[in-house]
């Protein structure tokens, strides 16, 4: 059976789009993105905007934190079957509308994607598109990405989008 992702988070000056892939277990059950306890996503977002509090704050706040911070989020999968919570297992994967969301998006300046079959998934969605900004492969928020440790990720993540959000 196909499980169901979530809607995009977004206002229309987003400056970063975050991809992900299709939620996990844990975030499908919550309706909550990156909701599985050990996922670095919200302190690696924290880190990045430097809203140190962003992991602590109640869910809808977080996507408040977000948008007043001109980021979006989303993901390359709409639906799809996935008995676990691991990119391997995703079958039957339908792509989000990703170029729809991209071109409602004009002071895009970055295009983050969480982990390689975001990354491959992104790319495959966007192809053709013209102007598009960096499409960029970060590390893995996952704690399936064990060989990275949290402060190695944290670093390439803000190598990587830092100077796009000056």
């Amino acid at each position: 059976m196909l499980s169901q992702g979530l809607a995009p988070v977004w206002r229309a000056d987003a400056e970063l789009l975050l991809l992900g892939s299709f939620p996990g277990q844990a975030s499908l059950a919550a309706a909550q993105y990156y909701a599985h306890p050990r996922n670095a996503f919200w302190p690696l977002v924290a880190a990045l905007i430097q809203v140190p509090d962003l992991p602590a704050q109640p869910y809808a706040q977080r996507l408040e934190t977000l948008k007043q911070h001109r980021v979006a989020l989303w993901d390359v999968v709409d639906r799809c079957v996935r008995p676990g919570s691991l990119d391997s297992d995703i079958r039957a994967a339908e792509p989000t509308d990703l170029a729809t969301l991209v071109q409602q998006l004009p002071r895009l300046r970055a295009i983050g994607c969480n982990g390689g079959t975001a990354h491959r998934q992104a790319l495959r969605a966007l192809q053709g598109l013209e102007g598009l900004p960096p499409v960029l492969a970060l590390p893995s928020s996952s704690p399936a990405l064990a060989s990275l440790s949290f402060e190695a990720k944290r670093e390439r993540w803000l190598a990587l989008l830092s100077p796009l959000r000056n």
